[in-house]
Order: C-alpha cells, then structure tokens, then sequence
C-alpha cells in the first residue's frame, strides 16, 4: 500500500523537477486543474484515492467478500487513534486475521476436495482409467514401448495442465517449449505418474489435492485442495 502511495508521490515530483521551463508550465497547469481545493485538502483526497485503489484490488483477491462497513468502521477508528473503541487491539489484528483466513482457506479446501473427490469417482467408471493406491488416476491416450524413467532420472515433457472446469493453468505445450526436470523435482502426482510412462507415450493423469498442491494451493489459480488434470507426453529421458 505504502508503495502504490509512494508511487504516486515520486512520479509528482518527478513532473515538479522537469527543468524545461515550457514543462514545467505545463505541469503547474495540470496541478492546478487537478487541485481539490486547499493543498492539504488536494493531498489528502489523492492519498485517499490512492489508498483506497490500492486496497480495492486487494479486496479482489480476497478468498471472501469483506463486509465493506465493518472495515470502514474499524478503519477510521483506527486512524483516528481511537483504539478503546475497538473490538480488537491493533496488535491482535494480524493474529485475528490469520486466523480467519486460516479457517477461510480450510472450508475451501474441504469443499474442493469434495469436488474433486465426485469428479474422480466419475472418471474412475471410463474404459482405460486406471487408480493407482495413492489415488492417482491415469488413461493411457497414446501407448508407447520406450523406457520408463526412474527417480534419479530427469526428463523431457509436454505438458498441458487445467482444472475440473476446463481452465488452463499452465501448459507447456502453449508456450511450445518442452520442460525439463528431475523426477523427484515435482509434485508427488507426477513423481509416481512419470515412472509409469514410456518414452513416446502420451497420458491423462487426474491428480487428487494430497498428490498436488494440499491445502495450500499454489499461486492465485490453484486453489486450497484443488484436484488437477494434466495430459502429458514423455518426450525424451535424459542422463
């Protein structure tokens, strides 16, 4: 936050040093038709739109929809150094919300799985999907007789990788460029998956949350107990 302010503040004195003298003309004029008023009142409102653009995108990336009233209140008591009329202290808050955030991200989870769990027990009913005892699932779409790798190898892929719903979340074979990686460098899914392929073949794997990401997701994409579908292709084995 402070650091979307501070951008706000160089770039203004940054248009204030221009040592043209025809720029620096043209930059009071802009300063004027923006002024809000007084200079203090001019500063305050563009802080407070700063501030307020800031933690707007931040709220979007919220797991939950913040009650936009509790935050406000608790807000402006806080800046008004009003701290006895606050429900928590200020040096509870980060506690309090870790907490909350940890439950958030629990329930996500249980319900992602829950998810997962019915698409998997769909999939498992398909002719030529096999579930392993970890609870990986894989269908053969491409049979090959090349090596399989072992742990200590590292090989050569495509992979093209989405969520139960279709979106792509990362994918090799958009970016039309072969990974490359040990095979113990990966999630566990894939560890056990890479070791039933042949060079050449190319396989669907459905990877449960315990085998991917767990209850803490990865990035902005993956979400708390997400289940994954990854089909890939085993270029090369390389040594």
């Amino acid at each position: 936050m402070v650091l979307a302010i501070s951008t706000i503040a160089l770039t203004s004195c940054g248009n204030k040093a221009t040592t043209d003298a025809e720029g620096a003309v043209e930059t009071q004029k802009v300063v004027k038709a923006k002024s809000i008023g007084s200079l203090e009142d001019s500063l305050s409102y563009a802080y407070g739109v700063g501030l307020g653009d800031n933690l707007r995108q931040n709220f979007e990336q919220m797991p939950v929809d913040l009650n936009l009233d509790m935050f406000l209140k608790a807000f402006e008591l806080t800046l008004k150094g009003q701290d006895g009329k606050l429900r928590i202290k200020p040096e509870e808050a980060y506690q309090v919300f870790q907490q909350c955030m940890m439950a958030v991200m629990e329930k996500e989870a249980q319900n992602n799985k829950k998810m997962g769990a019915e698409y998997m027990a769909e999939n498992a009913k398909k002719d030529g999907v096999v579930t392993t005892a970890s609870g990986l699932q894989y269908e053969i779409l491409t049979p090959a007789e090349g090596a399989k790798p072992v742990a200590s190898d590292r090989v050569k892929v495509h992979y093209h990788g989405t969520l139960l719903d279709g979106t792509v979340f990362d994918s090799s074979i958009e970016r039309g460029t072969p990974a490359e990686f040990g095979v113990t460098q990966v999630i566990a899914g894939w560890q056990e998956g890479l070791q039933l392929m042949n060079v050449g073949s190319k396989v669907r794997f459905v990877i449960p949350s315990d085998l991917a990401y767990g209850d803490q997701g990865a990035g902005q994409m993956i979400a708390p107990g997400t289940t994954l579908i990854f089909e890939v292709e085993l270029l090369e084995i390389l040594k």
